[in-house]
C-alpha cells in the first residue's frame, strides 16, 4: 500500500518559492461551480513536505460511524485565524491567493487545514464543505498538494458524469463558485503501491 516518497526532477532543487499565479486552467462545472488548477505553483514542494512532515504536530482523530467508533483514515491539523502557520511560505500563499481570488471571493483566506495522506490506505470520503458558510453560499477552497500525486475525484450532487484530477508536487487545485454545496470531492483508497502526501486548504471565514 505504501511507497517511498519520491521527489520531483524538476521541483527547483531546494528552493522554496511560490510562482505567479498564471496560467491557471479553470474549468466551468454545473450549477455555478468551477475548479482551477495551476500545476507546479510551489518550487521547492519536496523540501516543504519534509519539513512539514516532520515538524507539524500531526494528530489521528476518530468519529462515530453506525454504531461504532472508527479512525479518521489520515492525520489532520487545523490552524485557526490566529494561528501562525507551520511555515512562512504557507502565509504568503495565504496572502497571493486573496490577492488574486479577490474580486470574486470578495474576503481573504483565514484558515488552513492540513491533511497528512500516509499511503494508499489514507484517504477521504465523498463530501463537500458545507458545514459552515458552504452550505448555503458561494465560497472557495484552495488546495496546496505536497508530495506523491494522488486521485482528486469530483461529482455532481444531482448525478451525472464526474471528473478525474491528479495534483501534486506543489500543484494548486482551487474549487469555487457553488462547488461545495453542488459538488462532492473525494480521495479515494488505493491497492496500489503509494507514495505519502500532504494537502493545505486555505478557507475563508466560516467555512469547514
Amino acid at each position: 500500500m505504501s511507497a517511498p516518497f519520491q521527489g520531483s526532477l524538476f521541483d527547483g532543487f531546494g528552493a522554496i518559492e511560490l510562482e505567479p499565479l498564471t496560467n491557471i486552467r479553470r474549468t466551468r462545472l454545473t450549477d455555478g461551480a468551477w475548479v482551477d488548477l495551476r500545476p507546479g505553483w510551489l518550487r521547492g514542494a519536496d523540501e516543504l513536505f519534509d519539513r512539514l512532515a516532520s515538524t507539524v504536530p500531526w494528530r489521528a482523530e476518530q468519529r462515530p460511524m453506525y454504531d461504532r467508533v472508527v479512525d479518521v483514515p489520515r492525520l489532520l491539523c487545523f490552524y485557526g485565524e490566529s494561528a501562525p502557520l507551520p511555515d512562512p511560505v504557507l502565509d504568503r500563499a495565504r496572502d497571493a491567493l486573496s490577492e488574486h481570488y479577490r474580486s470574486e471571493l470578495g474576503e481573504p483566506f483565514r484558515t488552513a487545514g492540513l491533511c497528512y495522506y500516509r499511503d494508499g490506505r489514507d484517504s477521504v470520503a465523498w463530501h463537500g464543505d458545507t458545514l459552515g458558510r458552504g452550505a448555503v453560499q458561494d465560497t472557495m477552497v484552495a488546495i496546496l498538494t505536497l508530495g506523491a500525486p494522488r486521485p482528486l475525484l469530483l461529482r455532481p450532487r444531482t448525478g451525472g458524469p464526474g471528473l478525474r484530477f491528479r495534483p501534486g508536487h506543489g500543484d494548486l487545485f482551487v474549487m469555487g463558485g457553488s462547488c461545495q454545496r453542488t459538488w462532492e470531492h473525494a480521495v479515494p483508497k488505493s491497492r496500489r503501491p503509494t507514495g505519502p502526501r500532504i494537502s493545505i486548504q486555505f478557507r475563508p471565514r466560516g467555512v469547514r
